[in-house]
């Protein structure tokens, strides 16, 4: 899993545990962007960005970028030119390497390591709004991150989620979901597919899955 020439979703899609994330993106986080993202048209960053600057409104600020990886979707956000005022971008992620490329990028405010299956060192309800792409996913992090995300996040603050297709049933994030609008902690919920790459080869190609968008409520 750490050969930097083999690296791919196949490997992303077997980690377990933490531990398996950050041995993964360190040896992918150097090569994440050109080798992943750019050559296979990475175009589920950019997707999660224009959605969530359909439905924000100026109130929804600061923006927290929930596995913010390299950057990717805090750097479609600032590219895209519908959003304005610019929105402010705190991003989290479990792997340094990662951070420290997005780092290097200038897009965020603050950056924070975390391990998002469990609490966050960050106040109650500061941010505005929560996105993600990529992070709920085969492996990763399941339905048990969200009550720390809602935690973290003002009363009408908007979420915009990527949840893999399959790991969606695989997880139980139906019920999840089902479970905190009964309880009224959240919003009704939209549903919008979305295509991951537009130029994958390697049996990926029709990869897919949902941007979850609701508020807290």
């Amino acid at each position: 899993m750490t050969d930097k020439k083999s690296l791919g979703l196949d490997d992303a899609y077997a980690v377990k545990t933490p531990d398996d994330n950050r041995e993964l993106y360190r040896a992918w986080a150097a090569t994440y962007d050109s080798d992943f993202a750019a050559a296979r048209g990475y175009q589920y960053p950019l997707r999660i960005a224009d959605i969530f600057v359909r439905h924000a409104n100026p109130s929804d600020t600061p923006l927290l970028d929930v596995g913010a990886g390299t950057g990717l979707v805090a750097d479609a956000l600032h590219r895209n030119p519908d959003l304005a005022p610019a929105v402010v971008v705190d991003g989290i992620d479990i792997s340094p390497e990662m951070l420290t490329v997005s780092r290097g990028k200038n897009i965020y405010r603050h950056l924070h390591e975390a391990d998002l299956t469990g609490p966050l060192d960050l106040p109650d309800a500061h941010y505005g709004a929560v996105v993600s792409a990529g992070t709920f996913t085969h492996g990763h992090v399941g339905p048990v991150a969200l009550a720390e995300l809602l935690r973290v996040c003002r009363p009408g603050g908007l979420f915009v989620l990527g949840v893999n297709g399959e790991a969606f049933d695989q997880y139980h994030f139906g019920s999840a979901f089902a479970a905190l609008q009964a309880d009224k902690r959240i919003t009704a919920i939209e549903f919008d597919p979305v295509k991951y790459f537009d130029r994958a080869v390697d049996g990926h190609d029709d990869d897919s899955g949902y941007a979850v968008i609701f508020r807290k409520a």
